[in-house]
């Protein structure tokens, strides 16, 4: 198949949606919120020694500088405007446009370094990082998609990426980690449920990440798995925008939550366009 076909294919758009939306949902929340650079750019044990050695200033000056301050709102702008120019590119990329491929490559990049950031902010927890695998993973897998070893395991890739996302997800749910204030708070504020019904059903859903992230790999069970990942990971991102939702405030608590749900709809896009891969049962075919 010509590479110029996978592009254009009705199933193929699935993950084309998956990769404009989450360029969008992160372009949203650099261009009119915050990203946490700050938790790099103020490690005092990371950055101290580079600072007070390499550019003779004293710590203190250079974490109270009003430059800095300014560089790194600067800095989250830069971003958000990237991710901007990145969505667009992936509208209209085809393989031949190479300074699109690049651009969407370096915007990948940068979701890798947020990935890292949110990270850092949550003490190291891997999970934290690894929950953003498929975002950061599918704007890279999009532009190689055509090529002989992705084309030939793509199923196989998104479906490892799937199953990373669910199982760092189901982490939190569990308990393994701290469960996430914001987790029991969108239950509570959702299902009227008490703190400890609350954390009895993340519980529960928690195991069912496991298990789905196990059955999307055996062939009689994987399309069934598959749609419930669908569900539970469309779900999931509406949530940010439900359980925050205020009617006196109506239109101010959907720009505050919206672009969590943006970026999160992929969990539940990629699994569906899964589904629907396996289900034509033609895999060298989009």
């Amino acid at each position: 198949m010509k590479s110029e076909q996978v592009y254009s294919t009705k199933s193929f758009n699935l993950l084309k949606l998956s990769v404009i939306l989450v360029f969008i949902g992160r372009a949203y929340q650099h261009l009119f919120w915050d990203a946490p650079v700050r938790a790099f750019f103020w490690d005092e044990n990371l950055i101290k020694p580079l600072i007070e050695n390499l550019f003779n200033v004293e710590w203190q000056t250079y974490v109270t500088s009003v430059t800095l301050d300014l560089f790194l709102d600067n800095l989250v702008v830069g971003f958000g405007l990237l991710y901007s120019l990145c969505f667009l590119a992936v509208i209209f990329y085809k393989p031949s446009k190479k300074v699109l491929k690049y651009l969407i490559l370096v915007g990948s990049i940068g979701l890798v370094f947020l990935a890292f950031l949110l990270m850092k902010e949550r003490f190291y927890q891997f999970a934290q990082f690894f929950e953003y695998s498929l975002q950061f993973a599918i704007p890279v897998i999009f532009v190689f998609s055509y090529k002989g070893w992705v084309y030939n395991n793509l199923i196989l890739i998104l479906k490892v990426l799937v199953a990373i996302v669910f199982v760092a997800h189901g982490l939190y749910a569990v308990g393994y980690y701290p469960v996430p204030g914001y987790f029991l708070g969108m239950v509570i504020n959702i299902f009227g449920f008490s703190e400890e019904v609350s954390k009895t059903f993340l519980l529960v859903a928690g195991v069912l990440d496991f298990v789905v992230s196990i059955l999307i790999f055996i062939p009689k069970t994987a399309k069934i798995a598959l749609l419930y990942a669908f569900v539970w990971g469309t779900l999931t991102a509406l949530a940010r925008v439900v359980a925050g939702l205020s009617v006196d405030f109506f239109w101010e608590s959907i720009h505050l939550n919206l672009f969590q749900t943006i970026y999160r709809l992929p969990h539940g896009l990629i699994p569906l366009y899964l589904f629907f891969r396996m289900k034509n049962e033609k895999l060298n075919e989009f």
